[in-house]
């Protein structure tokens, strides 16, 4: 018995040993947990494509994805809003540049509890409920209870667009809950009546009543005409001298095999880049 444990015992080793070899190239990402979810579909699919290659993923935010790369302590960050110009500031202090891929497009989506009988809300309005000027549903037509309003925190890419295209750069209320991710702020909002948050079009769901804005809706031909007021593009940075194994997951991603996986996602393909 113990000869057949040392046996099964070497085979395994064997066949880990065997698999590190395999994976011996790897591909570090990281960044917006918007991004998230399409470069984790693709990355695995990519890596059944190409066994000898290891993709990982993980979220933090788009700004620790940015900041990643412009560090290089990863090879791709995956954002959702544009570089800013202090950032800007720090590649040209290091003599770097980032290569900017536009890699899908979405619709910061407006998201509410289930038992919420609104169905769409002004620019206006939603800067009013932000800003802490609307308190209870029922100043909007709703039911009466008070409003708790969730954003995503500052490091988020999502934040910045919403601020800027909903807010207007104008003060968030002091008591927004600010979680840390999509997944936390859609969980929330579908167990909490009251509730108003955004989220990544992909990340809104049959657990939530989806708000349109200005009675435009987040639908995929909204997004493409940009007449849905929150709509953007996704994107991954990363340095101008790639590995190959980074511009083959690019490519992927450009593909039409890669956008698909966009659109299963819940977004939306790209078409000018």
């Amino acid at each position: 018995m113990k000869k057949v444990l040392i046996l099964i015992f070497i085979l395994i080793l064997t066949l880990f040993m065997v698999f590190c070899t395999q994976k011996s190239t790897s591909i570090d990402i990281a960044g917006s947990t918007t991004v998230l979810p399409i470069v984790q579909a693709i990355a695995e699919i990519f890596m059944d494509l190409n066994p000898e290659i290891n993709v990982s993923v993980r979220g933090g935010g788009s700004s620790i994805g940015i900041k990643s790369a412009i560090d290089e302590t990863i090879d791709i960050g995956n954002s959702s809003r544009e570089i800013k110009d202090n950032e800007i500031e720090i590649l040209q202090e290091k003599n770097k540049e980032l290569k900017k891929i536009a890699i899908a497009q979405d619709a910061i989506t407006m998201i509410v509890h289930k038992s919420n009988k609104i169905k769409n809300l002004s620019i206006v309005q939603l800067k009013k409920i932000y800003s802490g000027k609307i308190t209870n549903w029922k100043e909007l037509g709703g039911n009466n209870k008070n409003i708790i309003v969730i954003s995503r925190d500052v490091s988020s890419g999502s934040f910045e667009v919403f601020y800027e295209k909903a807010l207007k750069n104008s003060k968030l209320l002091t008591n927004c809950m600010m979680l840390a991710s999509n997944n936390a702020v859609a969980g929330t909002v579908s167990y909490t009546p009251g509730a108003i948050g955004y989220v990544g079009r992909g990340y809104a769901n049959q657990k939530h009543n989806i708000l349109s804005l200005e009675n435009i809706s987040p639908t995929t031909k909204n997004v493409l005409n940009k007449t849905y007021p929150l709509s953007r593009k996704l994107f991954i940075f990363t340095t101008e001298q790639n590995k190959k194994t980074v511009d083959m997951f690019i490519n992927f991603v450009l593909s039409e095999k890669g956008q698909e996986i966009v659109e299963k996602q819940g977004y939306v393909k790209i078409v000018n880049n």
